[in-house]
C-alpha cells in the first residue's frame, strides 16, 4: 500500500459531465450562463435586502444569508469546471480536492439549516404574529446563524480530516465535475469503512433534524391556516410560505433524487448529471422563486435598480 503523500496522488482527474469533445463548448456556455445568472440573481437579493430598510426583518435577514450561501455553493465547483473545459485539462490537485470537499460540504449543510430556520420564521410569523419581532429578536437571529455556521464548519472539517487519512494508489479518475465525498472514497485503496459510517451518520443527523423541524413548522402552520375563517385570510397566510415551500421542495427533491438514483444505478456519469440539479439549478432558481412571488422583494429591486418608489411591507409575515 502506498502512502497518501506519494506523488501518484498529487492530483485527481475529474471526468466532468461528458467526455464528448463536441459537447464541451455547449456545456461551457450553458454552465457559464447558469453561473452568471446565479451570482447576479443572488447578489441582487442581498443588495436589495441591505439597501431597503423595509426589509430589515428576520425573514429577509435569513433570505440574504441563503443567497450568500448559494453564491458560495456554486462558486466552489462551477468555476473550476469551466477552467478545466477551457484549458482541456481535467486535473485538480489533491489539496484543491480536499478544499473543495470542505467548502462543498459546508455550504450544502448550511443550505439545509437555513431552510429549517426560515421554516421556523414562517411558523412564528403565522402562528404568533403579534410576538414575531419579540421572539425573533436580533439576538436569536444571530444565534441561529452562528450555530448553523459552527455546526456546518465542524462537520466539514471532520470529513476533510478523515479524507486525509486515506491512501490512494491507482485509478484516480473521479467521474464527476467536482470532488464528491463518495466518489473520493471509492478511489481509495485503504479501508473507508469508518469514513462511510461517519458520512452516513452525519447525513442522517444533519439532514433529518432540519427536515423534521421544517415538517413540524408546516404542520403547525397548516393547522393555523385551517383555523382562519375567511378564504382571503387563508390565501394571504399561505402565500407568505409559498416561496419557501417551493425552495424546500426543490432542494430536498433534487437531493433525494440524486442519492436514490446513485443507489439504483451504478452509472456515475448519470449521477454526476443528476447532481447538477441541486448543486447548480436550485441555487440559480432561488432568486427567481423569491423575487417573482414576493411583492416586497420586487418593490425593493425596483427601487434598487431604477429608483422607482414602492410601498414597504405592512407586517412581519409579508
Amino acid at each position: 500500500m502506498e502512502s497518501k503523500n506519494d506523488t501518484k496522488i498529487s492530483e485527481f482527474l475529474l471526468q466532468g459531465i461528458s467526455e464528448d469533445l463536441e459537447l464541451q463548448p455547449l456545456i461551457f456556455g450553458l454552465f457559464l450562463s447558469m453561473y452568471l445568472v446565479t451570482v447576479l440573481g443572488n447578489l441582487l437579493i442581498i443588495l436589495a435586502t441591505i439597501s431597503d430598510s423595509h426589509l430589515h426583518t428576520p425573514m429577509y435577514f435569513f433570505l440574504s444569508n441563503l443567497s450568500f450561501v448559494d453564491v458560495c455553493f456554486t462558486s466552489i465547483t462551477i468555476p473550476k469546471m469551466l477552467v478545466n473545459i477551457q484549458t482541456q485539462s481535467k486535473t485538480i490537485r489533491y489539496e484543491g480536492c480536499i478544499v473543495q470537499i470542505y467548502f462543498f460540504t459546508l455550504f450544502i449543510v448550511l443550505d439545509n439549516f437555513l431552510l429549517a430556520v426560515m421554516a421556523y420564521d414562517r411558523y412564528v410569523a403565522i402562528c404568533h404574529p403579534l410576538h414575531y419581532m419579540i421572539i425573533l429578536n436580533p439576538y436569536l437571529c444571530g444565534l441561529l446563524m452562528l450555530a448553523s455556521w459552527i455546526t456546518s464548519a465542524l462537520n466539514s472539517l471532520l470529513h476533510s480530516l478523515m479524507v486525509l487519512r486515506l491512501s490512494f494508489c491507482s485509478n484516480l479518475e473521479i467521474p464527476h465535475f467536482f470532488c464528491e465525498l463518495n466518489q473520493v472514497f471509492q478511489r481509495a485503496c485503504s479501508d473507508t469503512f469508518l469514513n462511510e459510517v461517519v458520512l452516513y451518520f452525519a447525513v442522517v443527523l444533519l439532514g433529518s433534524v432540519p427536515l423534521t423541524g421544517i415538517l413540524y413548522s408546516y404542520s403547525r402552520i397548516v393547522s393555523s391556516i385551517r383555523a382562519i375563517s375567511s378564504v382571503q385570510g387563508k390565501y394571504k397566510a399561505f402565500s407568505t410560505c409559498a416561496s419557501h415551500l417551493s425552495v424546500v421542495s426543490l432542494f430536498y427533491g433534487t437531493s433525494l433524487g440524486v442519492y436514490l438514483s446513485s443507489a439504483v444505478t451504478q452509472n456515475s456519469h448519470s449521477t454526476a448529471t443528476a447532481s447538477v440539479m441541486y448543486s447548480v439549478v436550485t441555487p440559480m432558481l432561488n432568486p427567481f422563486i423569491y423575487s417573482l412571488r414576493n411583492k416586497d422583494i420586487k418593490s425593493a429591486l425596483r427601487r434598487l435598480l431604477w429608483g422607482t418608489p414602492g410601498k414597504g411591507p405592512v407586517g412581519p409575515p409579508q
